[in-house]
């Protein structure tokens, strides 16, 4: 039992780009699509939950607070974008960093963008 518990935190403790690594591992090498298994999960697990409980967020970035380089070196990270774009998305704020990701993906999100200063927005 124990393992199970090591094993737990481990996987609360990931990163988002360690997250992200994980579901592609799924995927590539054994056929599992998390977003799709978190779905057939979430009700299941809520014993009884409306099917209109939402299963996909956007992370909208609201200001990028005082570390600014910070928070535009993280959405850089986060989306794969350029220099360039990623400044503009946080000189655009309040904007979209990344939209349609699971509850878990958005948390995670969410916790690192704070982390570096940003005030952020899930919907």
């Amino acid at each position: 039992m124990a393992d199970l518990k090591d094993f737990a935190e481990q996987l609360v403790n990931l990163t988002v780009k360690e997250v992200n690594e994980l579901a592609t591992i799924l995927k590539d090498e054994y056929g599992i699509e998390p977003a799709a298994a978190a779905v057939v999960a979430g009700p299941a697990a809520g014993g009884g939950e409306t099917e209109e409980a939402q299963t996909e967020f956007d992370v909208i970035l609201k200001a990028a607070g005082s570390a600014k380089l910070a928070v535009v070196k993280l959405v850089k990270e986060l989306t794969g974008l350029g220099l360039k774009e990623a400044k503009g998305l946080v000189d655009e704020a309040p904007s979209p960093i990344k939209e349609g990701v699971s509850k878990d993906e958005a948390e995670a999100l969410k916790t690192q963008l704070e982390e570096a200063g940003a005030e952020v927005e899930l919907k």
